[in-house]
């Protein structure tokens, strides 16, 4: 469900991502794999505490004997006590759903846990990550600078970007409005700030890394500023949830089409039904703020 990274740092190593708890098992075996010591891993990081990014991360930190859990100040205490998570996460999918596609969701204990402010550095083998509050998507997201490899951990503020959609026009981008905390405005200054850095690329959670990022983030704000506009047509709608996904999904058929993109239209769909849910939910918690 989730992009995870590895990083290593001369004697150091560290994850970006935690995934779910069923996923573990293959991170483990990557540093297995890998030849590398389960204690020589200094930290996991969490760009934010949504299920497909952190409810692994108590069982990661169980296997990890020296490894601090880096989370933002705003989701700590729901990575200490997962039970507000998993209530949610229930409220959105069902028991049996959350169980199949989550697992077991561990506490962390909160001595292991580091709240990094906005701005913050920690250090890193013979440098240092520097975290960036990143709200849109999420108020308890951060994004992670990495000045060695010029690039961002985006975690979902930099939005999804399959690699199935990539054609003769590069990648193609889309918001992610997961409920509940979409803040169109908020977004828009948190790519005024990755901006600011240069970055050279982009670490996607769904997935992997993008370059020519200028390019990207201007159809990122395109497609966050057509989803609010898609959101106020709608407003008071009757049937409101379905229209909204209708028309999320009409405009990501039309973007692909516009980019000639080969991809069959059952595919697409196939490929975002998923997104296409929550991204209406997550609009329709927007409104229900702003009306």
């Amino acid at each position: 469900m989730a992009c995870c990274y590895l990083i290593e740092r001369g004697d150091e190593i560290a994850f970006v991502e935690a995934g779910t708890s069923p996923g573990v098992s293959r991170l483990l075996a990557l540093l297995d794999a890998r030849g590398i010591a389960a204690e020589r891993v200094r930290y996991v990081i969490v760009t934010h505490v949504h299920l497909d990014h952190a409810g692994g991360a108590g069982a990661l930190m169980a296997a990890l004997p020296n490894a601090m859990l880096v989370v933002h100040p705003r989701g700590a205490r729901h990575l200490i006590d997962p039970a507000k998570l998993i209530a949610g996460a229930t409220a959105v999918y069902g028991a049996d759903a959350v169980r199949e596609m989550y697992g077991e969701i561990l506490a962390v204990p909160e001595a292991r846990v580091i709240a990094p402010a906005d701005g913050a550095a920690l250090p890193f083998g013979d440098d240092q990550l520097v975290f960036v509050d990143s709200p849109g998507h999420a108020r308890h997201h951060f994004s992670i600078w990495d000045a060695v490899s010029q690039g961002f951990f985006t975690g979902d503020t930099f939005g999804l970007s399959y690699r199935d959609f990539d054609d003769a026009h590069g990648p193609w981008i889309m918001p992610t409005t997961t409920p509940v905390q979409f803040e169109p405005e908020a977004w828009h200054a948190t790519l005024d700030r990755y901006l600011g850095f240069a970055p050279q690329r982009m670490y996607l959670t769904h997935y992997s890394m993008v370059e020519d990022v200028p390019a990207l983030a201007a159809k990122l704000r395109a497609g966050i500023d057509r989803y609010v506009a898609i959101g106020q047509s709608f407003t008071k709608a009757e049937g409101r949830h379905e229209k909204l996904k209708a028309a999320m999904a009409a405009d990501a058929l039309a973007e692909l089409r516009a980019r000639h993109n080969p991809l069959p239209e059952s595919r697409v769909r196939a490929l975002l039904e998923m997104d296409l849910e929550l991204n209406a939910q997550g609009m329709a918690v927007w409104l229900d703020r702003v009306a």
